[in-house]
């Protein structure tokens, strides 16, 4: 409620306000009376006390917020201003990688269902081992003569073999000897048989691993440990992709450590990190 004191035909009147029903501004005037003077013949037939009842519309009126309203007002609305921008900026960024992701699985789903792609096949074919004395306790320089064979049957996708690649040997969690693969293109319905040489050099074997490694010889099953790594690009069509690593793990069980050594067992596992 709010008063105020208006002037109504020379006559001070207060005015009372309340907000009524919505839509509409009510304002009771109530006359104050002015000190007794000498009445005058016109002052006879002038209204009599009463009260008055003035409608408004509420979208007439019009109020101007105090300066220390009017500034907090104007904090406000920048601060509201700034979140909405900033809400705005984080719908658009999310909507634009939720349509990225849809579009990098359309175009794999294209791809699966035209190319059909299928993994490689890999498998070691021989093993020539030198370089094992086990009768000296001094340090060995293994030397393994790897026979690898790659089968690639894809009709549309060929691959890159990239150098960096790294080849190990591991008799348990010892790194015997080291090499690399040769760089190639493998191409589509193709199988490739390729060797490489795995190096050691001063090799130092505890005892209980030199007496590991007779026994297992003895009974003609001595387990080693093959690992891999090589970095590929595919080529679907005549398009090539990033770098791919190829993960090759196989164990395999020879029967000697010596050139003439012979393959009992083999079992390849592979895996591709894709970044």
């Amino acid at each position: 409620m709010e008063n105020a004191v208006i002037n109504v035909e020379g006559r001070s009147t207060e005015l009372t306000s309340r907000t009524g029903p919505p839509g509409r501004f009510s304002t009771h005037l109530r006359r104050i009376p002015k000190p007794k003077a000498e009445t005058s013949s016109s002052e006879k037939h002038a209204p009599q006390p009463g009260t008055y009842v003035i409608q408004i519309p509420k979208d007439q009126i019009y109020r101007v917020p105090s300066p220390e309203n009017a500034r907090r007002y104007k904090h406000i609305s920048k601060r509201k201003t700034r979140r909405s921008s900033c809400r705005g900026c984080c719908c658009c960024l999310l909507i634009t990688v939720i349509v990225l992701l849809l579009a990098a699985a359309i175009a794999a789903a294209v791809i699966y269902f035209v190319f059909k792609p299928e993994a490689p096949n890999y498998s070691v074919e021989n093993v020539v081992i030198k370089g094992f004395n086990l009768t000296s306790s001094s340090p060995i320089s293994p030397e393994f003569d790897v026979t690898v064979r790659a089968h690639n049957p894809n009709d549309k996708i060929g691959i890159y073999y990239e150098k960096g690649s790294s080849f190990g040997v591991y008799y348990e969690n010892i790194n015997l000897c080291n090499g690399a693969l040769p760089a190639f293109y493998h191409p589509t319905n193709d199988v490739t048989v390729f060797k490489t040489t795995l190096k050691g050099s001063t090799i130092e074997l505890t005892n209980g691993a030199i007496r590991a490694l007779s026994d297992q010889q003895n009974k003609g099953a001595v387990p080693f440990r093959l690992k891999l790594r090589t970095p590929v690009k595919i080529k679907v069509g005549s398009v090539k992709t990033w770098k791919l690593t190829v993960k090759v793990t196989c164990k395999i069980t020879v029967d000697r450590l010596t050139a003439a050594s012979s393959i009992v067992s083999k079992d390849c596992d592979y895996g591709v990190d894709l970044w």
